[in-house]
């Protein structure tokens, strides 16, 4: 892996933790639901090496949160 893709790994890794800590805060509810929803598939996205993807959804997770 090159400096590049470890940089980019890194950072998924770090905004997968954001969002996770901020799930984990949130009250149970339709948000949090959702938000789970969109946290799983960034998480498949991640496994499957497509950081972009990945990105996208946590960004959907964040703003269900809200």
């Amino acid at each position: 892996m090159n400096d590049e893709n470890q940089s980019q790994e890194n950072h998924t890794v770090k905004h997968m933790a954001s969002v996770k800590a901020a799930w984990d805060k949130a009250p149970e509810g339709p948000k949090k639901a959702t938000a789970l929803k969109h946290y799983q598939a960034a998480e498949k996205a991640h496994e499957a090496e497509n950081d972009e993807e990945a990105h996208e959804e946590l960004k959907q997770a964040s703003r269900a949160l809200m």
